[in-house]
């Protein structure tokens, strides 16, 4: 009943019902303890993995959709066990059985392409699952959970998201990337980038404890830029593929592939920052 009420909303209205819907389970899971956050984004993780290589089966590739999907919540589960520190560090070395163990698999599969299979199973582990797993790193930056960090970059994200969104919308005129997006526009960009610039400085207000606000604007950038990059190469990834987008699960926003594909790209960077530089 539910989707058939949303169904017949615009996609703005299913946009805002549904994100708005999204956020406040989001930001209570977080919010609540590392349990409820690891949870969330377990279940996330599995939900952006499987749709991605439902999208590469789709183009006719068969990647080791199990191994994938394991190894990449394994990968997840384990740097989260590591930085809260419930097994010790020297279990990173785990990482590297776990990848290397699909030659042996595919070398039992009866496959005309088994190193483009290899490739595209490491391809879902490297774009997807490792920029979650790395999202752990961010969420114990200080050595115990944070949630303020974790719901921080977030906001940065929802914060880019929408001000790109309404700027493309009203504004937009000069395209950013025809040829591999034909609606992102620079003012689109503009306007993203001015939104979460501003929104950094209610974080150092919200959060005064956790970073200042040098910090917190140096996040904002990062997340301007690769958040934003992000969202292109996953365009380029769906033209690549001959689909509009990676599935219809969520009303107004396609698929959850979809909705973190600026999360992707930016995880990576932020968490290199916060370690290097703090």
């Amino acid at each position: 009943m539910a989707f058939e009420f949303l169904n017949k909303l615009s996609n703005l209205q299913q946009r805002t019902i549904a994100g708005l819907s999204g956020a406040i389970v989001m930001v209570s899971m977080i919010y609540f303890n590392e349990w409820t956050y690891f949870a969330l984004f377990f279940g996330i993780t599995y939900l952006v993995l499987k749709e991605f290589y439902n999208l590469i089966q789709q183009a006719g590739i068969k990647p080791n959709k199990y191994y994938g999907l394991i190894s990449g919540m394994s990968i997840f589960t384990l740097i989260f066990l590591i930085e809260k520190k419930l097994i010790l560090f020297n279990f990173y070395f785990l990482l590297f059985p776990v990848l290397f163990s699909v030659f042996l698999i595919e070398l039992f599969k009866k496959s005309d392409t088994p190193f483009k299979n290899i490739a595209f199973a490491f391809l879902g582990i490297i774009y997807i699952a490792i920029p979650f797993a790395l999202m752990n790193v961010t969420a114990f930056i200080s050595g115990a959970y944070n949630f303020q960090i974790v719901l921080g970059m977030l906001l940065l994200l929802w914060a880019n998201d929408v001000g790109a969104y309404f700027s493309g919308r009203f504004l937009g005129k000069h395209l950013l990337f025809p040829r591999v997006s034909p609606k992102k526009t620079w003012e689109g960009a503009i306007g993203g980038a001015l939104c979460t610039c501003s929104a950094s400085l209610l974080l150092n207000n919200w959060f005064p404890s956790t970073l200042d606000k040098f910090h917190w604007l140096i996040l904002s950038l990062i997340i301007v830029v690769a958040g934003s990059y992000g969202d292109l190469v996953e365009s380029m990834l769906k033209r690549s593929l001959a689909l509009k987008d990676s599935a219809q699960t969520i009303p107004g926003h396609g698929g959850f592939l979809d909705r973190f594909d600026s999360f992707l790209l930016a995880s990576p960077f932020v968490a290199a920052f916060l370690k290097l530089l703090l």
